[in-house]
């Protein structure tokens, strides 16, 4: 069907235009499944569902070889976004902000030229789209309705715009880190500003309780690890004369370990209510375990290096610190068989391609597409000539 590569590379860069253009969040991903399938039944290739819009490709299922899957996610961001690009998000508050249309792009240029090579691969292959990545759980969804059951291992990647293009990283041990949310509900007593003696003033504890949580890791955390600690909303809305009765504290934290991630919710805990007592306010603390650490597998991360090394050139390998302290979903996967996940730089030196992920003036780089998806394909064990 396709005369080259390219030829494919520059429908998956289309088909990722129009994805852009008709974004969807998490666990609403009908249309972006629904075109993913289309894609797919279109190139002859069978497919599974699983968690309602999450798809697997398969490929060469009679083959004998160690069974490998490709991840790629499909989600949406809930923001409006700012670029000026043609393919612009058509849907208000809706932005691929963070690649997804290019993570999924990618997949499906693997997946049709692997379709039109299937009679070289030496293994099954699976090509997994995955939804809700963005804080949906996804992945732990797919797992639990099977979409790993009799797979050997599983790769995925995330383009990553503070590494330069043509290089990445792929780390054994952690790459990314997990993350945590606290949200604090601080309850004091309000009244007119005049009057603060007669007032528990839910402000004045909350700014304690925020400057009293950054001490976690200053002075309870080892240099050597990589612990963020975050406040990131202080709500306390009120007259300009009035103390209000309640406040509230929401924040994040990151870390490379489990023992750590319950070391600093256990510190979270302490410190606030040791702190609100001082302040002679109420507290009511709740606090959200997220994401695992996505840790690689030492094998694994090997045969991604190695493919990568092959791809790009000898000096593919960034020197950015890893872990990253932004999480993945892709953890679940880790956390279930072996596998690994490669960070690969967009940063051309185009303005939009340096923008961070989550940021609304952000693109995709298109030209991360033949790269990435020839990487997943000599994963596959699929040899190019």
């Amino acid at each position: 069907m396709y005369k080259s590569f390219d030829e494919v590379i520059g429908y998956a860069i289309d088909f990722r235009h129009n994805l852009h253009k008709n974004p969807e969040l998490k666990w609403e991903e009908t249309n972006t499944a629904k075109n993913i399938r289309e894609v797919l039944e279109q190139h002859g290739i069978p497919y599974k569902t699983y968690a309602n819009t999450g798809t697997v490709g398969l490929l060469a299922q009679d083959k004998e070889g160690p069974h490998i899957a490709l991840r790629g996610d499909i989600d949406a961001l809930p923001l409006e976004e700012k670029t000026d690009v043609s393919y612009k998000s058509q849907k208000p508050q809706c932005m691929h902000a963070c690649g997804h249309d290019g993570h999924t792009a990618t997949l499906i240029a693997a997946a049709i030229w692997l379709k039109e090579n299937e009679d070289k691969l030496t293994n099954p292959v699976s090509l997994v789209f995955q939804p809700a990545e963005e804080g949906g759980h996804g992945a732990k969804k797919m797992i639990e309705e099977g979409c790993l059951e009799g797979v050997d291992m599983i790769f995925g990647w995330h383009n990553w715009p503070a590494i330069k293009f043509g290089q990445a990283v792929c780390p054994d041990g952690t790459v990314m880190a997990g993350n945590g949310t606290f949200h604090i509900d601080v309850k004091g007593l309000g009244g007119h500003s005049s009057q603060p003696e007669i007032c528990k003033d839910p402000v004045l504890a909350s700014s304690a309780i925020t400057m009293a949580l950054q001490q976690i890791v200053a002075r309870q955390i080892a240099p050597q690890d990589s612990v963020v600690v975050s406040v990131t909303s202080i709500d306390a809305r009120s007259e300009l004369t009035t103390i209000p009765d309640n406040a509230r504290i929401e924040g994040s934290i990151r870390v490379p370990t489990i023992e750590l991630k319950q070391f600093v919710f256990k510190q979270i805990e302490e410190i606030t209510k040791d702190v609100a007592k001082s302040y002679n306010v109420e507290v009511e603390i709740e606090l959200r375990d997220r994401y695992q650490a996505t840790i690689n597998h030492d094998t694994q991360a090997s045969m991604m290096r190695e493919s990568l090394k092959q791809t790009l050139g000898e000096n593919w390998q960034s020197s950015i610190p890893t872990p990253i302290m932004a999480s993945e979903d892709f953890s679940y996967y880790l956390n279930t068989i072996p596998g690994a996940f490669a960070l690969i730089g967009t940063d051309d030196g185009v303005e939009k391609h340096q923008k961070p992920c989550h940021n609304v003036y952000y693109d995709f780089n298109d030209k991360l597409i033949k790269p990435a998806s020839t990487t997943l394909m000599r994963l596959a064990n699929f040899e190019f000539e």
